[in-house]
């Protein structure tokens, strides 16, 4: 097979043996624009008639027929079948210059999703070329005022869980200093919340409240600020009973000699131990960086998102080679290791400062790991919901950035949210009944970082998602990612919960100061397949699988519960309302997610990373340059 590549875009020469599911004429008639379910601000820009779309990771020998569009929210594929399939996931907003002629597109969602599609059939000769168009120009928008957040008009009754803290007001930091500090609240005097950054005037990337040590003045704040990288003074993020605090901590500005602004910062957090123990200095940036995380991930998305079953069976005769040549499960060994390096420091009473380039990296995935270990109040899903707002959105991750939302400006993509939350899965693997989410969840927690919808995961920092809010052009409403409901039905919320979760008793003093310690070397490791293989059919196992066991204990819980109603045991209720007849569904093993139609829409939102076209080069600087 002909191969030719530009930049980022690679021609393939090939689709051209084709069978074409039977489809009457009134079945096609009855495919027009109306069948596409939109949002309120969602419009079409683009369909093309008589498309065929191939399984994934299929010889493309016969295909379906239906309707492909493109609108300024995401890809459907819209057939004429309307059977419906609700037992998988469904998420309610889903709904269920090119070369003159393309012949098919292959596409490689950032959630590894593939789709290929052949227009060998389509009415318009210019359809391929205008179903791609409209798909680079709205997956890789130039401005942040172009995502779909700011056109979702669709009206807003947040039904968010109110114990999620979002770290928007100052409250919200009491209330954590409060609980971090609620057996010794003598020690919290040491530590205190500054308002100098309400206006962001110390630090654009910060939140505007900051927990410093606090014997430092705001005054001393803002000349200690201009010494570190993005201007970002050391910060606390958490504290133990005995009084040692992980900090998080920029390094010093290439062209500052001198330390002497750092060392007084190190001085006051030593201070505010109660034995005045110096803290331990963990440099995060000498065996990962953006740029290998970023080139590890590629590698993965290879791998994991084979074209035909030909490559497919090459790519699994040397598997475990190629999974290592990715290094992928290589930084999740050093971010667990790093973390348990952390918590073994923190659990000897010894203060741990977290040092990293512009500490808004590396920086947030051990800090987050590291209470992970240490604190069972994050292990929750209101927890966990809390630090990363602590830890992510707060501390100003660039989420935009690293998660590609616009077309390349300089800004270094990379999937360190990805590479957290793999961890945390491998975390939720060796110790089954800590956490009271499951793998789902934080599938579903990945895939919901790509939706342009939810302000949670699209700006860079508080600064912009403020500006955002408050411009009069753009109207933008704040729709957090933690209000599942916007997305799921209940029986499909029902699944991010553990029902292995042994709730620990937070009164115990015992259970509270109880920490985890994973294996964290290669060997112990493992590759999550619900994240990464979901999408290849050749993969799953149908009526099989590890979440059978999920599934079972779910059921059993209820049983249980309907034992303890039918005794009259009034202080007990069902765990899960979902119905026994799933486990005779055909649940596979990559259940709730699935290939299967939802009813006769296939859609997906706009998250392209790559496309693979037949039969024509791409100019991709010609794309670059259109206008918006």
């Amino acid at each position: 097979m002909e191969s030719k590549s530009c930049n980022n875009f690679i021609s393939y020469v090939g689709f051209e043996e084709h069978e074409m599911q039977d489809i009457n004429s009134d079945r096609e008639n009855s495919i027009n624009l109306n069948s596409i379910k939109l949002l309120r601000g969602e419009a079409i820009v683009t369909t093309a008639q008589n498309v065929l779309m191939f399984e994934p990771v299929s010889e493309s020998k016969q295909g379906m027929s239906g309707m492909l569009s493109v609108t300024n929210f995401k890809l459907a594929f819209v057939t004429a079948d309307d059977s419906a399939d609700d037992l998988y996931q469904q998420n309610h907003l889903y709904g269920s210059v090119v070369p003159s002629k393309v012949k098919g597109i292959f596409i490689v969602c950032k959630n590894i999703r593939t789709w290929s599609f052949s227009f060998k059939f389509s009415r318009n000769i210019d359809d391929g070329k205008n179903i791609v168009n409209a798909l680079l120009h709205h997956a890789f928008p130039s401005k942040h005022h172009l995502l779909f957040a700011y056109e979702f008009k669709e009206p807003y009754f947040s039904s968010m869980d109110k114990r999620v803290q979002l770290f928007r007001t100052i409250s919200d930091w009491e209330d954590e200093l409060n609980r971090t500090h609620s057996k010794s609240l003598h020690l919290k005097k040491g530590w205190r919340i500054s308002t100098a950054n309400t206006e962001f005037q110390i630090c654009p990337s910060l939140s505007q409240y900051i927990v410093v040590p606090a014997s430092v003045t705001d005054s001393q704040l803002y000349k200690v600020a201009q010494h570190f990288q993005g201007s970002r003074p050391p910060i606390w993020s958490w504290s133990n009973e005995q009084g040692a605090a992980l900090v998080k901590m920029s390094e010093i500005c290439p062209s500052i000699m001198e330390r002497t602004q750092e060392n007084i910062m190190l001085e006051n957090i030593r201070k505010n131990h109660p034995r005045k123990i110096q803290p331990v200095i963990i440099e995060l940036n000498k065996d990962i960086s953006i740029k290998t995380i970023a080139s590890s991930f590629s590698k993965l998305v290879r791998l994991c998102s084979p074209e035909s079953v030909r490559q497919f069976l090459m790519q699994e005769n040397n598997f475990y080679s190629l999974l290592e040549s990715t290094k992928w499960l290589k930084n999740v060994s050093y971010c667990l290791k790093k973390s348990v390096e952390a918590s073994e420091h923190l659990n000897e009473c010894t203060p741990v400062i977290l040092q990293e380039g512009a500490g808004r990296d590396v920086c947030c995935i051990i800090s987050s790991l590291v209470q992970l270990l240490l604190d069972p109040h994050f292990r929750t899903i209101t927890g966990f919901q809390t630090l990363l707002q602590k830890e992510w959105i707060a501390a100003g991750h660039p989420f935009s950035d690293r998660l590609g939302h616009l077309r390349s400006d300089g800004s270094e993509k990379s999937p360190l949210f990805l590479l957290y939350l793999d961890c945390v899965w491998q975390l939720c693997q060796q110790f089954p009944a800590e956490f009271e989410f499951t793998e789902t969840y934080l599938t579903t927690l990945w895939d919901t970082a790509h939706v342009s919808i939810f302000e949670t995961f699209i700006f860079n920092c508080e600064k912009d998602r403020i500006r955002a809010t408050v411009d009069p052009t753009t109207h933008l409403v704040l729709h957090s990612a933690w209000d599942w409901r916007e997305q799921f039905s209940e029986q499909d919320i029902q699944l991010f919960y553990n029902p292995l979760y042994n709730v620990p008793n937070l009164s115990d003093n015992a259970t509270k100061t109880k920490y985890l310690k994973p294996m964290c070397a290669i060997p112990f490791l493992e590759v999550w397949s619900q994240c990464f293989f979901r999408w290849i059919p050749h993969l799953v196992i149908h009526n099989g699988g590890r979440n059978h066991i999920e599934m079972y204990t779910r059921l059993l819980q209820n049983d249980v519960a309907q034992l303890q109603l039918d005794v009259g045991d009034l202080s007990t209720s069902p765990v899960d309302k979902l119905s026994t007849c799933l486990l005779q569904m055909n649940i596979n093993s990559f259940y709730p997610f699935s290939n299967k139609k939802s009813g006769n829409t296939v859609s997906t939102p706009i998250i392209n990373t790559s496309f693979i076209m037949s039969d024509s080069m791409i100019d991709s600087q010609s794309l670059l340059t259109a206008p918006d």
